[in-house]
C-alpha cells in the first residue's frame, strides 16, 4: 500500500510538472488548461506539505522518511520530465507548439521539482544526524550547479534513507527487548571520559550510548573528573566519585567503563587511592596501558618553549570550559610509554575487581576524522596498528581483551568507539556494542 501510494503520487507529480507540455500536446481548450494548471499547483503543494503517512516511533523518523521520499520523488520527476521534454521538443515542437511553450514547460518543471526537492532537503536537514557538516556545506555551495546538485541531492537522499532504516531497526530491537531490561546490572555503570574532554549536559562525550543503555535498563553515572590533569590528580577526583556513586546508588559498588586516559585514572584510583572496595569491574576502552611511544618522541623532539606555549594555550581554553587547574603537559606526559610503565609497576590489579579491555584500529589515515587522520600514520610508525592515537598492543589489559575489527576498509577510530561523532558506521553499531558489553556484565552477576 505504501509503495502504491508513492507510485500514484509520483505519476501525479509527473503530470503536474509537465502540465504545460501535456496541455499543448492534448490541445486542451483554455478553460481545461487553466483547471489543469490549478490542480497541478494544488497537487504540488500537497506533496510538499503533507505529513508522511504511517506509524512512527519518533517524530524524527517521520521527518527522515518524509524527506527521503520527497527527494526521491523530486529526482524521479525531474529525470523523467527531462527525457519527456527532450523527446517532445525533437518530435512534436514544429507541429504542435512553439519554442515559447517548451521554455514555459521547462520553467514549470523546474519550479515543481524544485519545491519537492526543497521540501525534502528541509526535512532531511532538520532531522539527519548523519548528514554531517561536510554534506551541509557542500549543499550550500553547490545547490545551484547543474548536474552537481543532482548528484548531491541523490547522496543526501541516500543518507536520509539509510539513517531512517538504521534508526527504525534500532527502535524495533529496543522495543522488542524492553521488558527484559538487558542492561539492568547489579551495580550502576560509571562512564569515565578521557583526556581534554569533560562530562557536559550539552555535548555528551559518549554520544548516543548513555541514552541507549538507560533505554535498556541501565543506571548510568559519569566520572566528572577534570579534563586535563596528571593521572594521579584525576585519579584522586575519580576515587571520590566512585565512592560517592556507590553510596548514592545504595549498591555499594559500581561497574566502571573508562575510555582512553580515563582507564589509567580508574586503575590508579582502584589500586592506590581506596576505590577498590567500591569497584566491581573496570572495562577500559582504547586505553594506552603501555603508553605511546609517539607521545614520548614528540616530547623529546620539541623545545620546552614550544611545549609551554602550547600548554598555556590549551590550559587557558580548558579553564574557560570548567577545569579549575588544568595541566596540559602533565596529562600528556602521563600517556608516554615510560610513564605508563611506571604506573603499571605501582598500580597492580586488585583482587575482587574484574578487569577487561577493548581496543580498535583504523585501516588507513582517512578513516579517522581530524586530528586522528593526521596522527594515525605517525602512531603506526612508532607503535604499530592503532586507532589514530592508541596502539592495539597498548590497549590490552585484564583477563579478557576485545579487538573491534569490522569488515571493510574503514576500521574504528579512537573517537568512533565512544560515538563521539554520532556516526552510523557500516558493520559496527556502537550503541549495540555497549548494550552487549553491559549485558555481559549483568549475566555474570555484576
Amino acid at each position: 500500500m505504501r509503495r502504491m501510494r508513492a507510485a500514484v503520487l509520483t505519476l501525479g507529480m509527473l503530470a503536474a510538472a509537465n502540465c504545460v507540455l501535456l496541455a499543448a500536446l492534448l490541445e486542451l481548450p483554455p478553460a481545461a488548461t487553466a483547471a489543469y494548471a490549478v490542480l497541478s499547483a494544488v497537487l504540488t503543494l500537497y506533496c510538499c506539505l503533507r505529513p508522511t503517512a504511517g506509524d512512527y516511533p519518533a517524530p524524527v523518523l517521520r521527518r527522515l522518511d518524509g524527506g527521503s521520499a520527497l527527494l526521491a520523488m523530486g529526482l524521479r520527476v525531474e529525470t523523467v520530465s527531462a527525457v519527456f521534454t527532450a523527446l517532445a521538443g525533437i518530435f512534436y515542437m514544429p507541429a504542435r507548439f512553439g519554442a515559447g511553450t517548451l521554455i514555459g514547460s521547462c520553467a514549470v518543471v523546474l519550479a515543481a521539482t524544485g519545491l519537492l526537492l526543497a521540501a525534502g532537503l528541509v526535512r532531511a536537514f532538520a532531522s539527519s544526524a548523519q548528514m554531517g557538516v561536510r554534506w551541509r556545506v557542500a549543499l550550500i555551495l553547490l545547490w545551484w550547479v547543474p548536474l552537481a546538485n543532482i548528484a548531491l541531492f541523490a547522496r543526501i537522499r541516500a543518507i536520509a534513507r539509510d539513517e531512517y532504516r538504521f534508526e527504525t531497526a534500532r527502535w524495533e530491537l529496543d522495543h522488542a527487548r524492553a521488558e527484559n531490561a538487558v542492561c539492568r546490572t547489579k551495580y550502576p555503570i560509571l562512564l569515565v571520559h578521557g583526556v581534554f574532554f569533560r562530562d557536559s549536559r550539552f555535548f555528551n562525550y559518549w554520544g548516543r550510548v548513555p541514552a541507549e543503555l538507560i533505554r535498556n535498563g541501565a543506571a548510568v553515572f559519569y566520572g566528572e573528573q577534570q579534563s586535563a590533569a596528571s593521572v594521579e590528580d584525576s585519579a584522586k577526583e575519580l576515587a571520590a566519585r566512585i565512592r560517592a556513586v556507590a553510596e548514592q546508588s545504595g549498591t555499594g559498588k559500581v561497574n566502571i567503563i573508562a575510555h582512553s586516559k580515563g582507564g589509567l585514572d580508574a586503575r590508579l584510583a582502584i589500586s592506590r587511592l581506596g576505590a577498590a572496595p567500591y569497584a566491581a569491574s573496570l572495562t577500559t576502552i582504547n586505553t594506552p596501558h603501555r603508553g605511546c611511544l609517539f607521545a614520548e618522541y614528540l616530547l623529546g623532539k620539541t623545545s620546552q618553549k614550544f611545549q609551554q606555549g602550547l600548554a598555556d594555550t590549551y590550559n587557558a581554553a580548558l579553564k574557560k570550559l570548567g577545569d579549575a587547574n588544568p595541566d596540559f603537559l602533565a596529562a600528556v606526559r602521563d600517556l608516554t610509554k615510560s610513564a605508563c610503565d611506571a604506573l603499571n609497576e605501582k598500580a597492580p590489579d586488585m583482587p575482587g575487581v574484574l578487569y577487561e579491555s577493548v581496543g580498535s584500529k583504523v585501516r588507513r589515515a582517512r578513516s579517522g576524522q581530524f586530528p586522528l587522520n593526521v596522527s594515525y600514520p605517525l602512531v603506526r610508525h612508532f607503535d604499530g596498528e592503532n586507532d589514530g592515537l592508541v596502539a592495539v598492543e597498548a590497549a590490552k589489559w585484564g583477563t579478557a581483551f576485545t579487538l573491534l575489527t569490522p569488515k571493510g576498509r574503514r576500521g574504528i577510530s579512537h573517537g568512533d568507539v565512544i560515538d563521539l561523532n554520532r556516526e552510523n558506521i557500516p558493520g559496527f553499531d556502537v550503541r549495540e556494542f555497549y548494550v552487549q558489553l553491559v549485558r555481559s556484565l549483568k549475566e555474570r552477576g555484576y
